[in-house]
């Protein structure tokens, strides 16, 4: 496993000695109490990307300190020049292109903020760490197992070089969720016996292909669409009702076995709907359920059954009477407290680091869109642990280092079926 993660962290950020890495990592480790000035640079100028940028900004504010624009980088150029432009940057510190991660972490930045498609996560928190800036990563981390380990142990660099991650599992910096898993440890309702997690909406966009586009453009465009890109939506969206489950319960779950389909989606190759069983042992089972049909039923949340009462997420909670500390926050977005919370952990110099937790709740998803594509039984022990398993080393083709190196081939946009051997291999 190893040697897996370390080849792969080399590939995506060996591009970048001999590009200002070493000057570039003196910035992030110097930031004290007192500062009052900090750098922050952008990849992935989508609209997640620009509201996380935003939502940086408004912390700094909060915290009474002035946050400065340095650089911003997506796959296309012009996306990079609006975002920047939006914040007064100069046009040559906006870049573009599949290697403009590089350019960005090579800036005299102090933070960087990550929202691009999921693929491309372990590459470019790599070159990050490597080059020394702390980071703020959106949800989900990896697309497949081999890249959900390669955040973990980029993750455990950080903490070797005194650097920051914070994931933008937003529902984790938020009071009543805070409140609810306190209560929970102090046993209000009893230890958690089964649970409901759901998101279940719509199809938040499609990007049709343009004529005479490339692969790699419409995939980029359309990447909420293609697996290969985004995880899926129980990956991409539904892992923050997972992350809630995982969180709240204070454990993974040992195995995965589910189903899914496709019935109305009109571009890419995902699934419409899942429904996964998730066994966290001890005879406790949580039901997972996400759906993107446009007039459905809409519902998102968790719901815990324990001995002794309920809980619903950050809302409702019954059973025995517990008292916990109240949980003040900097403000009622949870978009930004993971911002504020991010900048006063590396001003106090006790970096926060989710690495670990966003990468093992991101395989939880994964675990669930494999055995809901092949029909099969997964284990979290073969995705995570056991380097002998068919799964271990899955990963998901094109890469994110395919995108740098030259044309990438489509993935045929028809969905997986359940039971057909070939599909475990090829797409997971």
């Amino acid at each position: 496993m190893n040697n897996l993660i370390n080849r792969r962290s080399f590939l995506g950020t060996s591009a970048l000695l001999g590009a200002g890495l070493t000057a570039g990592s003196l910035f992030a480790v110097n930031l004290t109490p007192t500062t009052k000035k900090i750098k922050v640079g952008l990849i992935g100028c989508g609209g997640r990307g620009s509201d996380a940028l935003n939502n940086f900004l408004e912390a700094c504010k909060i915290l009474g300190i002035e946050g400065v624009v340095v650089a911003t980088g997506d796959a296309f150029k012009e996306k990079a020049e609006s975002t920047g432009k939006n914040h007064g940057l100069a046009a040559d510190r906006c870049y573009g292109g599949y290697d403009a991660y590089q350019k960005v972490v090579a800036s005299d930045c102090d933070f960087v903020l990550m929202a691009t498609p999921p693929a491309f996560r372990p590459v470019h928190v790599a070159a990050a760490i490597e080059a020394g800036k702390h980071c703020f990563i959106e949800k989900p981390v990896a697309v497949d197992p081999v890249g959900a380990r390669s955040v973990i142990a980029t993750g455990e660099k950080a903490a070797a070089k005194g650097l920051a991650i914070v994931a933008g599992t937003q529902r984790r910096h938020m009071a009543d969720y805070l409140r609810n898993k306190a209560m929970i440890d102090g046993g209000a309702i009893g230890p958690i016996r089964g649970g409901v997690v759901q998101w279940n909406g719509t199809v938040p966009w499609i990007a049709p292909r343009r004529a005479g586009e490339s692969d790699a453009s419409y995939l980029t465009r359309n990447w909420l669409n293609f697996a290969e890109m985004s995880g899926d939506h129980i990956v991409e969206q539904h892992v923050h009702n997972l992350d809630v489950a995982v969180w709240f319960l204070g454990r993974l779950p040992i195995s995965a076995e589910g189903f899914g389909g496709r019935a109305r989606r009109e571009t890419g190759n995902q699934f419409d709907f899942f429904s996964i069983d998730y066994d966290f042992g001890d005879g406790v089972h949580i039901h997972s359920q996400c759906r993107q049909i446009s007039g459905t039923h809409g519902a998102v949340g968790e719901m815990f059954t324990g001995t002794d009462g309920v809980c619903y997420g950050g809302g409702k909670i019954t059973g025995k009477k517990v008292d916990v500390p109240e949980f003040k926050m900097d403000s009622g977005n949870g978009q930004v407290q993971e911002h504020v919370d991010l900048i006063r952990s590396v001003l106090a110099g006790k970096p926060l680091n989710d690495a670990k937790s966003i990468a093992q709740s991101t395989l939880v998803a994964i675990m669930g869109r494999i055995s809901a594509y092949t029909g099969g039984f997964v284990r979290m022990a073969d995705l995570l642990q056991n380097d002998k398993a068919a799964l271990f080393n899955f990963a998901c083709t094109p890469g994110p280092l395919d995108f740098e190196k030259g044309p990438v081939k489509l993935p045929a946009e028809v969905p997986a079926v359940p039971g057909d051997g070939a599909k475990l291999s090829a797409r997971g």
